[in-house]
């Protein structure tokens, strides 16, 4: 077997093999991320649709963490603190100043169903980069307008979230 590790023909190929591994890697992280923002931008919507028409009180997104929590041990993202932060992420991004969304003037008395088509712009851009980075996003940054130039930089140029940071 040694012999094989010496011919360059075989170490060529096992980079090239090794290099394509890494690459399926990264595309399934990159379809589960998409997968799970999709997720919690549903969730977002209907929290933030819930506690405007529903008569639940305050309690609920705690009783909610709970429940799904037991439903699904295995999933870290049902805690009552990331409940909040999707919440205020969908929040952050319906915002009527969110991407092109300048126009939409509060006054009109149909800005909620304009804001709500315009959304899934918001909605196909944060999804392209990980939960970790839209945190921060939120954390640093007040209006949408802002937050669209790091997330478009993020995917232009694959930022970590320590540039984000910094």
């Amino acid at each position: 077997m040694s012999e094989l590790t010496n011919d360059k023909e075989y170490r060529d190929w096992i980079v090239s093999i090794k290099s394509r591994v890494q690459a399926s890697q990264i595309k399934a992280a990159v379809a589960v991320n998409y997968a799970m923002l999709g997720l919690y931008w549903y969730l977002g919507e209907q929290i933030i649709e819930r506690q405007e028409t529903a008569k639940w009180g305050d309690g609920f997104l705690q009783q909610m963490s709970k429940d799904l929590s037991s439903e699904f041990p295995e999933i870290k993202g049902f805690s009552y603190r990331n409940l909040r932060s999707i919440r205020q992420w969908v929040s952050f991004w319906n915002q009527p100043d969110s991407i092109g969304k300048q126009a939409v003037s509060k006054s009109d008395p149909n800005w909620k169903q304009v804001v709500a088509k315009l959304a899934p712009d918001a909605k196909q851009l944060v999804s392209q980069i990980p939960w970790g980075h839209n945190i921060l996003l939120l954390q640093k940054l007040d209006r949408p307008a802002d937050a669209l130039f790091y997330v478009q930089k993020t995917i232009e140029n694959n930022w970590s979230r320590a540039v984000l940071t910094y």
